[in-house]
């Protein structure tokens, strides 16, 4: 084989190398924001129940609505770069943009509950989607090297 070609080839495995890294950060990090902002919601959905307001209510569907539901399609793609031809760890984070989608359509309207079991599965599910986005957190530290031994 050239010289050249395989210089050629090492720059871009290096690339795709430096490539596939920020993608597992943007992973990473968008986990978090989702685990965030559950922790968010959970608070601000038990404060409404308690009494606080629609204000409450209000900010509980803006931190799902613009932050928690985008961040786990996000999450999606950046594994689907990161990941390339790793189906299992791309299947793991389609999972939780499907489960995050599930619950969003879900939801329902409060003020009219038409079939609270349909609707029950929005509060449900947050349990697999929060184990679902730990495992992906988990999963791109190690990748990058950020697990203690």
């Amino acid at each position: 084989m050239p010289l050249l070609t395989r210089l050629s080839e090492g720059r871009t495995s290096s690339r795709f190398a430096v490539v596939r890294r920020a993608f597992l950060w943007v992973s990473l990090g968008l986990s978090v924001i989702v685990l965030v902002g559950i922790a968010m919601q959970l608070y601000l959905i038990a404060a409404w129940l308690f009494g606080a307001g629609n204000g409450a209510l209000d900010a509980h569907e803006a931190v799902g609505g613009i932050v928690v539901h985008p961040a786990e399609v996000l999450i999606f793609l950046a594994t689907l770069a990161a990941w390339w031809q790793n189906w299992r760890a791309v299947g793991w984070s389609f999972a939780l943009a499907l489960l995050g989608t599930i619950q969003v359509i879900a939801v329902g309207d409060v003020s009219n509950p038409t079939d609270g079991w349909w609707h029950g599965l929005h509060g449900g599910l947050v349990l697999f989607v929060v184990a679902l986005a730990f495992f992906i957190a988990r999963r791109e530290a190690s990748a990058l090297g950020l697990q203690r031994a």
